[in-house]
């Protein structure tokens, strides 16, 4: 896949790359519709157990691409149109029914910041740093930021990241909850490693419906959301990963869900 994303597949592993590395892999309209058609293919792809997003050279995304908001003949329907092209993309990666790993392997800014925390799993390299930017350039958030980050950080954090555009590290997105892990770009790589072989070793069935109960449970009701989790391990007992689980775990030996 071209215009701006990389797109790589093998035996289960899809890897989402942004790749526009001059341009800091921001993002212009042909690299967010390239995106969102990444994204589309490996959630339909049942073949795909694990998807990961990165960004190219020394950054994992700057957000919009400005220079492309200038050049525009009507900026308004311009970035509109661009915001639009990005939240297909976020939907989608958001909703799938398998896991997403985001390693953060530099700055993340705007939409780049709210494409960095979509992750079941984040890993930031500690040469990364988070950004909002938008009210520096007289704009709002876009790629799901002011939905994402009060839910992570909470509403007070969050407001003084978005509205005072407070650059936070990699160490501190740890400690208030926006990554899974910080780690040393030495060990990037590795870690990047070790998780994806741990989510290719899970049950990939049971990992998508964790994904939705969790996406539904800041809206739902105990009741309703106590409804879901009975009718979901239902059908997870039922299962061919359920059944897997249960008889190695009987039997005293580990299971194999990648059959």
């Amino acid at each position: 896949m071209s215009e701006g994303v990389e797109f790589r597949m093998r035996d289960g592993i899809a890897r989402i790359r942004l790749d526009r590395p001059a341009q800091g892999n921001a993002l212009d309209l042909a690299a967010a519709v390239a995106l969102g058609a990444a994204a589309a293919r490996v959630a339909k792809d049942q073949s795909v157990r694990c998807v990961l997003l990165i960004g190219t050279g020394r950054f994992f995304c700057t957000g919009g691409d400005v220079a492309s908001f200038a050049a525009a003949a009507d900026r308004g329907v311009f970035v509109k149109d661009l915001a639009k092209a990005v939240h297909r993309a976020v939907i989608t990666l958001a909703t799938m029914s398998k896991p997403l790993l985001v390693a953060v392997n530099g700055p993340a800014a705007g939409a780049g910041f709210g494409l960095a925390l979509l992750g079941d799993l984040v890993i930031a390299s500690d040469v990364a740093h988070f950004t909002s930017g938008y009210s520096a350039i007289g704009l709002t958030p876009d790629a799901g930021l002011s939905w994402s980050l009060p839910r992570l950080a909470g509403l007070r954090r969050a407001q003084e990241i978005i509205i005072t555009n407070q650059r936070v590290g990699a160490a501190e997105a740890a400690d208030i909850g926006l990554v899974t892990r910080a780690v040393p770009a030495a060990n990037f790589d590795a870690e990047i490693d070790r998780t994806i072989a741990m989510l290719m070793a899970a049950p990939t069935g049971a990992l998508g419906t964790i994904r939705a109960l969790l996406a539904a449970s800041a809206t739902t009701s105990l009741a309703l959301q106590l409804d879901a989790e009975a009718v979901s391990i239902g059908r997870a007992a039922d299962s061919d990963e359920g059944r897997e689980g249960v008889d190695a775990f009987l039997t005293k030996r580990s299971p194999s869900f990648n059959k």
